[in-house]
């Protein structure tokens, strides 16, 4: 089976990074130099990142670099308190959602004598801005089928920060999308895709289900193959796999219910409701798919489709 981790090679240097966590949805940190007095390891708006699970490029190493990176990883985790969320009501009252929120979208900026303190003998200082990107729970989209609809959907969640993976069990569909199709079996496919949309070619699209449900933050799954049984056994797979990851009374986080959405016809929507019932489905997990998929908006055109499907997803991303 196809692995849904974002795991891909770091990147080195500071600006190459931004464009990748940027393109893929991680939340990361911008650390600058702004103000240096005196002697410093880096000049001037030298810069890094930081994620929750490494760092790319340098402010000069030791003891300065250790606590940037720790600071920033404290932001990401909303464990710190910035001088705008201290001030606010939100904070006074404890660690609230609205406060967490504040104290990872302010800019955070820290002065660093450059001392014993810090184990660096430069005997100059440096002020270092903090900015936040992408601590919202990231747009995770995992997409059934690869015909024109899903074609031209990807067409637009290229330019999105997001991350996608694109499932088909028909190799054929992703033909146009290969760099070199001479590629051999041992050999990973490449594609003309952006970094954060990952085709996957499987007999068993259901495999990629749960896993996809068990992740964290707001997640959204896209029934839109070209087989309507298959349709079916995905939207169960989708109920079944969030039935049994809450089963456990014992487990102290409930999952959510991702965002499921499957393209139809009235008929359709009406067939698979009556099905999904008549096996015994609760009638309010039932009444949570959406079907058909996209707003109102007018328009059958496969583009048109993308853009309704599109549309609904951010509308559903951007709600508190």
């Amino acid at each position: 089976m196809n692995d849904l981790s974002t795991a891909s090679i770091a990147p080195t240097r500071w600006y190459d990074g931004l464009a990748q966590y940027q393109q893929q949805g991680i939340a990361h940190v911008l650390a600058t130099v702004v103000a240096v007095n005196g002697s410093a390891p880096r000049a001037l708006q030298a810069k890094m990142i930081v994620t929750l699970e490494g760092i790319c490029d340098t402010l000069g190493g030791g003891g300065l670099e250790h606590d940037v990176t720790t600071t920033a990883r404290a932001l990401l985790n909303a464990e710190l308190d910035t001088p705008i969320a201290a001030n606010s009501k939100q904070a006074k009252q404890g660690k609230s959602e609205k406060a967490e929120a504040v104290r990872r979208e302010s800019v955070y900026t820290k002065h660093y004598p450059l001392g014993a303190k810090l184990a660096q003998c430069c005997g100059g200082s440096v002020t270092v801005m903090f900015e936040c990107f992408n601590v919202t729970p990231p747009l995770s989209i995992l997409v059934f089928g690869a015909g024109h609809v899903a074609a031209a959907l990807m067409t637009i969640l290229a330019e999105l920060p997001c991350q996608v993976d694109w499932v088909d069990s028909r190799a054929e569909r992703f033909e146009r999308y290969l760099i070199d199709e001479s590629t051999t079996e041992n050999q990973p496919l490449s594609y003309h895709l952006p970094a954060h949309i990952r085709p996957h070619i499987n007999d068993d699209p259901t495999d990629f289900v749960k896993p996809f449900v068990k992740k964290q933050g707001k997640r959204f799954i896209l029934v839109m193959t070209h087989d309507h049984s298959l349709d079916f056994d995905l939207v169960r797979a989708v109920l079944d796999s969030y039935i049994a990851l809450n089963a456990d009374n014992t487990k102290q986080q409930h999952i959510a219910m991702p965002y499921i959405g499957c393209i139809s016809s009235a008929t359709k929507a009406k067939r698979f409701q009556d099905r999904l019932l008549q096996r015994g489905y609760d009638e309010q997990l039932v009444d949570q798919i959406t079907m058909p998929i996209g707003l109102p908006l007018g328009g059958k055109e496969p583009m048109a489709v993308a853009v309704s499907i599109t549309a609904q997803i951010l509308q559903q991303y951007h709600q508190p």
